[in-house]
């Protein structure tokens, strides 16, 4: 969502290179680049001008090192101040009483109940506790339904009285059960409204006050930019919410709701959702939205995907079957399905530095980048899985016919599978990622 804004602030860092050191005219340049460029990101003009002026003042009191360059003296200013900006550091939830009561408030199309689907997902997956859904929308139709199917799909109960149209007493209820039953946390999901409609500002007011909650979050539509942000400030003053979870950020938007939410409501973003996965809800980290912004990557996250996906005994049972050149087919698959797991394949590329410009406009499927190797494998037998030095050219082809592919697609996976093995048992060995990058350099030469 910030390639726009990480193309222009790159930009503007180009003013400063072969400069000998920071003065107040190259500084003044690259600020009125970097303001406009936070314009453009749907940033409002208050908050751009704080910021610059913020950068400005550090940059001008900075002891520039004869060893640092002034343009990257200033990449770790702005750096730091859009950190700052968003939050400098993630704000958790508040899970302490029992039951915790969250409340999910929103506009209208924002995603509140797909939101009110994964918070549980996160809360009972991450934090290992017991949840319980209540339906309080009872303004839309389909909207119950719709909370009951997304719960089913990560085992969470729903709690709903049929027929009744007062949230309250359905809140009310869900709350008296969560007690009752032992849940740790209630999550409430509530009907979408406008701010400027009285009537269900009023409601979602009573709501809050009979039911007290522990934690009042947002759902703001980040490709709605300003507006987000704007809309947030009302129902903050209604509501006085504890934070703000930011939808659909996968989509094609500026970024200015990430960048100004906090500084506009002085409440922190605690997620960010992008895709509709039950499991695509990730923890704000300022500092390292402030990475990907300026293009520095994201390996921390990166890391903690791989950490949640891999189990670590296999890991272990993995690293020895290399050692012993064990390694198969099987086991390839088998870490493809777990690489998958971690997220869409562009997204996680984005979160190496450097890697995420490259491949801007490169169309990555998930489904397809893997799907030829998965259907090629699959229609080996498992004495070709476990032994692929075996497959012949006959072999070869009975593999492709029965995986849709060509024989040349076989032979390509098959190379790569043992290039692959080479380049692993190289970084396990003696020479460790030494081994490996020369391994690589004689790949490079043939």
């Amino acid at each position: 969502m910030f390639e726009n804004l990480q193309e222009k602030l790159e930009r503007s860092f180009k003013i400063l290179k072969g400069e000998g050191k920071i003065t107040e005219i190259n500084v003044a340049e690259t600020l009125k680049e970097i303001r406009r460029s936070l314009l453009d990101a749907d940033v409002s003009y208050k908050v751009a001008k704080n910021f610059c002026d913020n950068v400005k003042a550090k940059a001008m009191g900075a002891n520039v090192l004869t060893a640092v360059q002034p343009g990257q003296m200033m990449v770790k200013i702005v750096h730091d101040e859009l950190a700052a900006l968003m939050g400098s550091e993630s704000s958790e939830l508040n899970l302490s009483s029992t039951p915790t009561i969250i409340l999910v408030a929103g506009l209208n199309g924002s995603g509140k109940t797909t939101l009110s689907g994964k918070l549980a997902n996160y809360i009972k997956s991450k934090k290992g506790a017991k949840v319980l859904l209540a339906a309080c929308d009872t303004f839309r139709p389909a909207a119950i339904d719709q909370l009951k199917v997304l719960a089913d799909g990560i085992g969470v109960p729903v709690y709903s009285q049929e027929g009744e149209k007062d949230p309250v007493k359905v809140a009310q209820g869900a709350i008296a059960k969560a007690k009752a039953e032992g849940f740790k946390v209630v999550i409430i999901d509530t009907a979408g409204r406008l701010s400027v409609d009285e009537e269900l500002m009023q409601e979602i007011e009573s709501l809050s006050r009979a039911v007290k909650p522990h934690e009042t979050l947002f759902v703001a539509d980040a490709m709605t930019g300003q507006d987000a942000v704007n809309t947030a400030s009302v129902f903050n003053a209604r509501l006085d919410i504890t934070g703000v979870v930011l939808t659909k950020m996968d989509g094609d938007t500026r970024g200015g709701a990430a960048l100004s939410i906090k500084a506009m409501t002085g409440k922190p973003v605690k997620f960010v959702s992008a895709g509709e996965k039950m499991d695509a809800l990730d923890v704000f980290h300022p500092a390292r939205m402030a990475d990907r912004i300026l293009g520095m990557g994201d390996v921390v996250s990166l890391v903690e995907k791989a950490q949640e996906q891999f189990d670590e005994k296999e890991a272990r049972e993995l690293k020895k079957k290399i050692a012993k050149d064990k390694f198969t087919l099987w086991d390839f698959y088998n870490q493809i399905q777990q690489v998958r797991k971690m997220g869409d394949i562009k997204d996680l590329a984005g979160m190496l530095p450097g890697v995420g410009k490259a491949i801007k406009d490169v169309d990555i499927d998930n489904d397809k980048a893997f799907k030829y190797t998965e259907a090629i494998i699959l229609s080996m037998t498992p004495y070709e899985r476990e032994n692929p030095h075996a497959i012949n050219g006959s072999r070869k082809k009975r593999i492709a016919d029965g995986s849709g592919t060509s024989i040349q697609q076989v032979n390509q996976l098959l190379k790569q599978f043992e290039a692959g093995q080479k380049m692993m048992k190289m970084a396990m060995g003696i020479g460790g990622a030494r081994g490996m990058m020369q391994q690589m350099r004689n790949m490079r030469r043939k």
